[in-house]
């Protein structure tokens, strides 16, 4: 028996990186896994063939979390398909890096609206369940730079900051009807973006992380089923940071 056997996960931008180490861990530990990404690609197709080689119930979806009707659309279908929502994981996201001075209002509504509309966005769909059945856990992606900031992501600082103060308000909302909410703000996490960087610039990071290394989707994933479970049933509005004590 796994720790979240018998629940329903949904996870947002789940094709690769942390949505797909977050996707297969959850399924590893006993869920049934829905998982969306923007397009029906390669990527959605074989994480869905993963997960059901592993005899686990799983379903992708092509949904643009940052869309309010495709998100209700979303969560109505997944529902109807695996019964309950009982986990839902927020963790579609993206950047558009520059100086404030040089960005673009795209730039910037581009990042907010993917990555914080999209939490409002899928939250909004999925308490209806979680409140009627009077359980659920709601787990926002975050980032340490949503907690101190980093020159060059005034909008994705914002974002990430936007996604803490929605999960503690959310906590005290829902709290009553046994709904939880937390948020995890990973730190410099080793995934295919991260491979892109030169080493020299990798090694400058390292030398910042007090654990000299990157951390690993697998290790955001766990802290995932940690909140997602019973382990974590009295812990709400919290901020979890998986840094390796970069930010403390």
């Amino acid at each position: 028996m796994g720790l979240l056997s018998g629940k329903t996960v949904i996870v947002t931008g789940a094709s690769r990186g942390i949505g797909r180490a977050i996707a297969l861990y959850c399924g590893d530990e006993g869920a049934s896994v829905a998982f969306t990404d923007l397009k029906a690609d390669d990527f959605l197709f074989s994480l869905e063939k993963e997960l059901l080689a592993k005899g686990v119930k799983a379903k992708g979806y092509a949904s643009d979390a940052s869309n309010y009707e495709q998100s209700q659309l979303l969560v109505d279908e997944v529902a109807k398909e695996f019964q309950t929502v009982d986990v839902l994981v927020n963790n579609a996201g993206i950047t558009r890096d520059a100086l404030l001075m040089r960005m673009s209002e795209e730039q910037w509504d581009m990042v907010i609206n993917v990555n914080l509309k999209s939490v409002f966005n899928m939250t909004k769909a999925a308490q209806k369940y979680m409140l009627k059945q009077r359980s659920g856990s709601i787990i926002n992606i975050s980032s340490v730079v949503g907690v101190g900031g980093n020159a060059g992501q005034a909008n994705y600082a914002a974002s990430k900051a936007g996604i803490i103060g929605f999960t503690k308000s959310v906590a005290k909302e829902l709290g009553s009807r046994n709904v939880r909410c937390n948020a995890i703000a990973p730190g410099f996490i080793v995934t295919d973006m991260t491979k892109t960087l030169s080493q020299e610039v990798i090694d400058e990071w390292f030398q910042k992380i007090p654990l000299k290394r990157g951390g690993t989707p697998e290790e955001v994933a766990k802290v995932v089923v940690f909140f997602g479970s019973d382990l974590s049933s009295y812990i709400s509005g919290q901020v979890l940071h998986v840094c390796g004590a970069m930010q403390t």
